[in-house]
Formats: structure tokens, sequence, C-alpha cells
């Protein structure tokens, strides 16, 4: 129940514009962190596939990136 509330949510974050509408940032990682972290979660579970989106998204720190980076999950 817990897995689907988060992939739901992710869902309707992605659907209402992600992180350019809500930050005005594009994403420097394909897939973007919002699917990254849906990925995760189907994969790993909500805990453990969290844990591991927060991770990347960590790692989105550059908001002057002109190439987009591949980072498929592991």
């Amino acid at each position: 129940m817990l897995k689907r509330f988060a992939l739901s949510a992710i869902r309707r974050y992605q659907a209402n514009g992600g992180a350019k509408a809500h930050f005005n940032l594009s994403c420097n990682f394909t897939p973007s962190c919002s699917e990254y972290t849906y990925q995760a979660i189907e994969k790993y579970g909500v805990f453990k596939g969290a844990r591991i989106g927060f991770s990347r998204i960590r790692r989105c720190n550059d908001p002057d990136c002109i190439e987009v980076k591949s980072d498929p999950l592991p």
C-alpha cells in the first residue's frame, strides 16, 4: 500500500510538469530523477528505493549543466 502511494505521488508530480514546472529546472540526467526514483521503488521497495532516489537527487546539483548524463538504475 505504501509502495502504491509513493509511485502514485511520483506519477502525479510528473503529470503536473515535474521539476520544470515546480522549480524551473531541467534534469541533468536521463532518466529524470523522478523516473529513476519510481524505478528504484518498483525494483527495491519503498525504503531502499527512496534512499536510492534521494541519493540521485543529491547528485543532481549542477544547474548550469549543458549535456544530459545517462545514469540508469543499477
